[in-house]
Parts: C-alpha cells; structure tokens; sequence
C-alpha cells in the first residue's frame, strides 16, 4: 500500500478530487486529500504562497504521514515544490500533474505568457482574488467534457487569491537537483497553457531526471475522466 497526498490546483479544493481518490483506494492504497488555505470556502482568502505551502505542511504533520507520493495539480505544482524543500525525507516520489515547476525566485506568473497576467490582472475582485469566466474555463480547461459536465464542474470553483500567483518562491534547493525521485503525469489535449509553451516539455524539463506518464485528457482529467487519471497517478507513483 501505498499513501498519496494530492494537492489540488488553482480554484479547487481537495473534495473536487474525491473522485479519482475513490478509484485510487479501490486500488488498495490511501490517499489524502488538503485543502490549501487561500481555498476553504469559509477561510480568509488574503494568502500568499508561502502560507498556502505551509498550510500543506501543517496537514502533512498533523496527519503524520511517512514515505508517502506527494502529488499537486498545475498551481499544486507551486506547493508541493516548496513541501518538497522541507520535508525531501519523508517523501517517496513526487508527482507533477500539468503542473508549474518553479526554481528559486520564481513565480507562477513567471512561467505563464504576458496575455494570461493581463487577463488575471484584469479579472482581480477588491478582496484580492480572481475567477476564471466560463468560457475559458470551458475551452482551455475542461474542453473534452460534455456542456452539461463543463458547467455543473465550474459551479464548484472557487475564487483565487491572486497572490499565490506573484509571490516569488524561496527555495534551497532547486527541483532539478532534489533528491526525491520524480515524475510528470501530462494530458496531452491539456490547452491551459498555449502548446508552443506547454506543460510538457517546457516545464517537465526543469525537473532534471524524471519518468514522464502521458495520457489523453484535458487540464480537468479529474472531472471527466477520474478513474483513467487515477490509474496514471498510481502508474507515475509507483516505485
């Protein structure tokens, strides 16, 4: 048996990937599931990155969890990076799902196009985070899934605080020069970054030697497809 700590991404919570941990466990291995602070529904929304990495730490800790996969999904990428920092021991693999990979001092406005912080800066509420509009969401980020699956998914989101995404990461050690082995999980029809600039390679790439697992899917595998991102999680975790 194997436990896996799944981090979620940018407007999610943890619960939105109850789904493929179903699948998962059935499998015969445990999973958890944190919510970043930043992302409570009921919790102050002025969070920085550091606090949100911290936040997973904290569930680290109190869950007491060992050798465990830390898994984080495309922002998740940000938090499990700055877990992977402090607690390299404890963790048995990490796993990138179209995920950002910063090194130190960067940022994950850093590694977007110019015309995407525009559109995040444009799209900021007075409380500091941003929504995605539908039609993005529809078309860059779930866009292998039916009309009815793509909206009943959006109505689970949440607002974002806007600075997890300009906060510059601190790190003593660089992804590519971790200890930790290390995977990317890549969905191939995964438009939420333009192709020219995409996750994989230009962002598997900085994470020096790593075992790619690819499949088809869009940048919301966990919506339209939990059971198939469930067995590619278990296949990019496995030893």
């Amino acid at each position: 048996m194997t436990t896996y700590v799944i981090i979620h991404g940018a407007w999610h919570t943890g619960d939105l990937l109850a789904g493929t941990a179903a699948f998962i466990r059935k499998a015969g291995h445990e999973v958890l599931l944190p919510t970043l602070a930043g992302n409570v529904s009921n919790g102050t929304k002025n969070v920085g990155l550091s606090a949100a990495i911290q936040s997973a730490i904290d569930f680290i800790n109190d869950a007491g969890v060992e050798d465990f996969v830390l898994a984080g999904h495309s922002y998740g990428g940000m938090i499990i990076t700055g877990v992977a920092d402090q607690l390299a021991e404890r963790i048995r693999r990490l796993v990138y799902w179209n995920a950002f990979v910063p090194n130190d001092g960067e940022c994950l406005n850093d590694m977007v196009p110019p015309h995407y912080v525009e559109l995040f800066e444009s799209l900021m509420h007075d409380d500091g985070t941003v929504s995605l509009p539908y039609q993005i969401w529809r078309e860059a980020f779930i866009n292998d899934a039916s009309a009815e699956l793509a909206q009943s998914a959006y109505a689970q989101l949440n607002p974002h605080p806007i600075k997890t995404f300009t906060d510059r990461i601190s790190l003593n050690t660089e992804p590519a020069a971790m200890q930790v082995p290390k995977s990317y999980l890549n969905c191939t029809e995964d438009t939420g970054l333009p192709q020219s600039l995409g996750w994989h390679p230009h962002l598997s790439e900085k994470l020096g030697l790593f075992r790619l697992v690819q499949c088809p899917g869009s940048h919301e595998l966990c919506f339209t497809n939990p059971q198939l991102l469930a067995e590619k999680l278990i296949e990019a975790g496995r030893d």
